[in-house]
């Protein structure tokens, strides 16, 4: 991959997650265990069965336990891009180490947002993945962690007279569903959740997401230490712009799901134009007129 796809740094990002396997997820997995539970609900929707599933993102002890109980699956594999959690296969989103047509299922959970090639990734899953088999995965969004974003800028600004990018980059919501598309997904589908979460102040978010493992790893950051005076003006702006009226300060996360499918000649599959059997002003209890809007009178 040439360095101007470089968009993180996934070297650091390995650091960084491995520090977390380290030491204890511990009360640092509340997103990703809520984001679990909004998944497999939504699994739990889909009315057939999945023989051989692979979760990606499975660094959590308390995974393989919640899917135990999920009727659909009736084989679990797991992978991660690290050891030391329990899964079964050590292997890179970007390179799947798995052949064609191997799954009926594969979830992502919050494994994708730092990944460079998205695109590829995807292909890689819609291959992996048997004919009408699913795709349901979770991904960080564009919204996510806003107010920390225009915080840090500010506070660079002002304090330096430029600005780093501290906050990764995220796709936004559109984005996921034409990202399906182009991988060759059937009936892509692409929404978005914002998850609230308020902290006492910056310094107790930024000690989540390091515990998180959601640190800063985009390829350009600046790679010397913050200076002291910049840190508290961002804190110092944070709390006056976003505070709440208990002093509290939100942090927005917002996570866009993804389900796309297999391709299979089973599924639905558009009408051409011209073979509509009811015409959408019929259904909507109005007037159709042709282009150039209705006739005028004389």
């Amino acid at each position: 991959m040439s360095d101007t796809m470089q968009v993180f740094d996934r070297a650091a990002k390995r650091r960084q997650r491995q520090r977390v396997i380290g030491g204890g997820a511990g009360d640092f997995d509340f997103l990703r265990v809520a984001v679990a539970e909004r998944l497999f609900d939504r699994l739990d929707d889909v009315r057939r069965s999945f023989p051989r599933a692979l979760v990606q993102g499975c660094n959590a002890p308390w995974l393989q336990p919640h899917l135990a109980g999920r009727g659909q699956i009736e084989t679990l594999m797991t992978m991660d891009a690290l050891p030391g959690g329990g899964c079964h296969v050590i292997g890179d989103e970007e390179f799947l180490p798995f052949g064609e047509g191997q799954f009926d299922l594969v979830v992502g959970l919050l494994n994708l947002h730092w990944v460079n090639d998205l695109p590829g990734a995807l292909i890689q899953i819609r291959r992996a993945l048997k004919p009408d088999g699913l795709f349901l995965g979770a991904m960080l969004g564009g919204s996510t962690l806003t107010e920390l974003r225009q915080s840090w800028l500010a506070a660079e600004a002002e304090v330096e007279g430029g600005a780093s990018p501290r906050v990764s980059p995220m796709a936004e919501t559109l984005d996921g569903a034409a990202l399906l598309q182009r991988a060759g997904f059937a009936l892509p589908v692409a929404d978005s959740e914002v998850i609230p979460v308020t902290y006492a102040d910056a310094f107790s978010l930024m000690r989540d997401l390091r515990g998180m493992g959601e640190s800063n790893a985009v390829h350009d950051r600046r790679k010397h230490f913050t200076r002291r005076s910049t840190l508290f003006r961002m804190a110092e702006l944070y709390q006056q712009r976003f505070a709440g009226a208990d002093g509290r300060i939100p942090a927005t996360f917002e996570v866009i799901t993804l389900t796309g499918w297999s391709p299979h000649e089973s599924q639905q599959k558009p009408l051409r134009p011209g073979q509509a059997t009811h015409r959408l002003s019929d259904a909507l209890g109005t007037v159709a007129y042709p282009v150039g809007g209705p006739p005028k009178s004389n």
